[in-house]
Parts: C-alpha cells; structure tokens; sequence
C-alpha cells in the first residue's frame, strides 16, 4: 500500500477538522471540493455494491458515512439508465464528484420569494454532465435536477454538511410550479 493513499477515514478526519474550524460555506466548500476528489478518485471505498439501486427511486444512495449527529453525509450514488432525480435542493452544502459515467445535472435558480406553501417557481440557468473527476461544489439553497441519459448505471460521489433526510429539503416540478418534501431511501 502506497503512502499517498487518501482513505475515506482520511477523507472523513478532515471533513471534521474543516467543519470545526468554520461555518463559512464559501470556505468549507473551497477546502472540501480538491479532498473530495482525491477520496473519490483514490477508489478504496468503491464496491460493486455501490451500483444497486432503487428501482422506484430511480437511483441508489449507497451510505458511505454519517455522523451520530447527521451531519458529514457521504454517500455513492448510483443512477440507473434513463433515470435520475428531479429537480431539488439538498437544505445544505454539497459537494457532488462523477466517478464512473456521465451525469446530466441542470441548474435551477427559484424565482419566487418562497412564502406561498408548497409553491415554487424555478427557471432553468444552465446545464454541466459530469463524468469522472468532474466536482460540483454547491451552496445551501442551489438546486439541480439529475439524469443519467446512457444505458448503463453510473456511479457519483456525493458530501453533504448533514444528513439529507434531515434539512427538510424539497423536490420541485418546475412545469406545475410546485415543491414537496424530498426524502431518500439510503442503502
């Protein structure tokens, strides 16, 4: 075993050691992003596991870890031919890395003040596929749909600053001009 190795422990130490120092998203994000994908590319924490998904969901979120408080949510995500996720927000800071296969995320900016319940209208402002090394790196409140558009299962890397299920983050339709609660079913 090589010396240069970046285990995911690793990874997770200084997740910790970051989020201790500040709570400025602008900095954890810019001391997250290169760490995030040196664990990612470095692969050790890959298994073949991480590409089942949830058929109903459309995808996997394969748990990697968690802290006992929610918060350091790393999961692999594995996203089905012709599927993906809709249009969302994670209610935290997010740091997403292709790792095997190209991943469509549209970018979404919400145009409305958010005080009309279960309201929301989003307009489209760009559009970037990642495939392996690509990182995006997202504040709280960016939102962005996914879809793998090939035939096979692809597989990202995804951090957050706390458990998903736990932000009380939403799912959008942007033709309905609606949002829901958005809750993932972790593996």
């Amino acid at each position: 075993m090589s010396l240069d190795t970046y285990s995911l422990s690793d990874f997770v130490a200084d997740l910790r050691r970051i989020t201790s120092e500040t709570d400025d998203e602008k900095t954890i994000l810019s001391r997250v992003r290169p760490l995030a994908k040196k664990a990612a590319l470095e692969r050790s924490w890959l298994s073949q596991d991480h590409y089942k998904a949830d058929p109903e969901q459309g995808f996997g979120s394969n748990l990697l870890h968690v802290e006992t408080d929610n918060s350091l949510f790393i999961v692999a995500v594995s996203w089905l031919p012709g599927r993906g996720a809709p249009a969302h927000d994670h209610g935290t800071w997010a740091v997403v890395m292709g790792v095997d296969g190209p991943e469509r995320n549209i970018l979404w900016e919400r145009l409305d003040d958010g005080t009309r319940p279960g309201h929301a209208e989003l307009r489209k402002k760009g559009d970037k596929t990642m495939v392996e090394g690509d990182v995006i790196a997202m504040p709280t409140g960016s939102i962005h749909s996914v879809l793998n558009e090939t035939s096979q299962t692809t597989l990202s890397f995804h951090v957050y600053g706390r458990h998903l299920n736990h932000t009380g983050r939403s799912q959008f339709d942007p033709e309905n001009n609606t949002h829901e609660p958005f809750i993932i079913r972790t593996q």
